[in-house]
C-alpha cells in the first residue's frame, strides 16, 4: 500500500516520513493552518528522493498561478481540492489528482470521466476543503463506479483506523494529515505506526 502524507512544512518531517516509507508527500497551497510558501517548499523538495510523489495542494487557484507555483517548488503532481472544472484539470502540465469530498455514489459516479491521474475521495468539507480530519462511511462508496481510477483513501485515517479502510475500499494510496499529528504538528511516533499499519495490510 502506497502512502502519502500530507500538510508537510519542514525538511525534517519531510525526511523522516520518507525513512519510515512514505510514497509521496503534500503541500498545501490552499488557505490551511498547514499552508505552506512555494519557496519553502521548494527548498525542502529539493532534499527529497527523485521517485518521491511531491504533491502541491491547491483550491480554485488559477491556472498560472499553479504553474507558477509548481515551477518553483518542483512539483512533481498537482491535487485539486476545489470546483475544478474537467476543462481547467485538463490544461494543467502535471499529472492531477482530483479530490472529492463523498457524499454520494450518484455524485461520485459524475467524475468517471473526469481528466486526472488519481481520485481522492475525502471526508466532508468543513472549514477548509480538506485536512479536516473526518471520517465518511467507507462501507456506502461503490467501489465499482472507480475501477477505471487509481484511489487516494483520505479523511479521517489514523493508525487505528486505517487497516480497516484499506480492506474495504481497496486503494490504490491513502493519504494523511491530522491523524499523524499531536496538537497540530506531526508526530514522528504516529506517521510510523501508520506508514506500518497501511503497508502492512496485503489485500487478495
Amino acid at each position: 500500500m502506497r502512502v502519502k502524507i500530507c500538510g508537510i512544512m519542514d525538511v525534517n518531517t519531510a525526511k523522516v516520513a520518507i525513512d519510515y516509507g512514505a510514497d509521496a508527500l503534500g503541500f498545501v497551497f490552499a488557505e490551511s493552518k498547514r499552508k505552506i510558501s512555494p519557496e519553502k517548499a521548494g527548498v525542502i523538495i529539493s532534499q527529497l528522493p527523485k521517485e518521491v510523489i511531491k504533491v502541491g495542494v491547491f483550491v480554485n487557484e488559477t491556472e498560472d498561478e499553479i504553474e507558477r507555483i509548481a515551477a518553483i517548488a518542483g512539483l512533481t503532481h498537482i491535487q485539486l481540492h476545489g470546483d475544478e472544472t474537467a476543462v481547467f484539470s485538463s490544461a494543467l502540465s502535471l499529472p492531477v489528482i482530483k479530490a472529492v469530498s463523498f457524499q454520494s455514489n450518484d455524485a461520485l459516479a459524475s467524475y468517471h470521466q473526469y481528466p486526472c491521474e488519481y481520485l481522492l475521495l475525502d471526508g466532508p468539507k468543513g472549514k477548509y476543503r480538506g485536512g479536516n480530519g473526518t471520517a465518511f462511511e467507507w462501507t456506502d462508496v461503490n467501489t465499482n463506479l472507480l475501477k477505471e481510477k487509481k484511489i487516494i483513501l483520505a479523511g479521517g485515517l489514523n493508525a487505528d483506523n486505517v487497516e480497516e479502510a484499506i480492506k474495504i475500499i481497496s486503494p490504490y494510496m491513502v493519504d494523511v494529515s491530522s491523524g499523524v499529528e499531536t496538537d497540530g504538528v506531526k508526530d514522528f511516533t504516529k506517521i510510523k505506526s501508520f506508514i506500518e499499519k497501511a503497508k502492512g495490510i496485503l489485500l487478495v
